[in-house]
């Protein structure tokens, strides 16, 4: 009986072990993407602030750049409180617009243009996959 108990606990463990390793990546361009982003060749951010925001001021004699950050509705007004989230408690941020995120800066990233219909499994080839249509019916 002894063996028994053991035994269900050790595949009681490894069953709670496997469940929990699991891992969701969300990349930048992304919808659900909150973080940094590089700006990079883009034309000039729609921000939130005009000014950057900084909580902890910078050591004297050393200066930071302002980053660039896309922050769920609401970091922004208490970032006291978010900031650490971020690791840029004590760097200038500008806070990006979603609708200019969602708008402008992740179609460009991803490279999306507006013809085509990259749906799974299309691989920005349009509707036809590539293929000619050959007697398949209309798409």
């Amino acid at each position: 009986m002894k063996h028994f108990l053991l035994g269900a606990t050790f595949a009681a463990l490894a069953g709670s072990a496997l469940a929990a390793d699991v891992g969701v990546s969300i990349a930048v361009g992304e919808p659900g993407f909150y973080g940094r982003i590089d700006i990079g060749n883009v034309q000039h951010p729609q921000v939130i602030y005009a000014a950057p925001v900084i909580i902890q001021p910078v050591p004297i004699g050393r200066v930071r750049q302002p980053i660039y950050l896309r922050v769920p509705p609401g970091h922004e007004k208490h970032w006291d409180k978010n900031c650490h989230k971020y690791n840029a408690c004590n760097q200038p941020v500008y806070f990006v617009r979603d609708d200019w995120y969602r708008n402008e800066y992740a179609p460009a990233y991803r490279g999306d243009r507006g013809d085509r219909d990259d749906g799974p499994g299309n691989h920005g080839r349009g509707r036809d996959n590539g293929h000619k249509n050959k007697g398949r019916g209309n798409h």
